[in-house]
């Protein structure tokens, strides 16, 4: 356990940050994988900015890193562009 106040009060901001950030993770991953799922060019269109927007601020947040939020956005617009 923690030795000092300052210490205790960084574990517990850590661990609600960590769920926080698997929360987010993995909506973005459910909603990366329904835009994949994807077959009708309209509905994939319209989801890949909502989509695009949501790799973005995590990035931003540091949830995922900025090449990967990168690279995702680049083989989505493709698949959405392919069909």
């Amino acid at each position: 356990m923690a030795n000092h106040k300052s210490a205790a009060k960084r574990a517990r901001q850590s661990e609600k940050r960590r769920l926080e950030n698997r929360y987010y993770a993995k909506t973005m991953r459910n909603a990366v994988r329904k835009l994949r799922a994807t077959s009708e060019k309209e509905a994939a269109s319209e989801m890949y900015p909502k989509v695009s927007a949501m790799l973005d601020k995590l990035a931003k947040k540091n949830v995922i890193h900025k090449n990967k939020a990168a690279n995702l956005k680049s083989s989505l617009s493709l698949h959405v562009n392919s069909l």
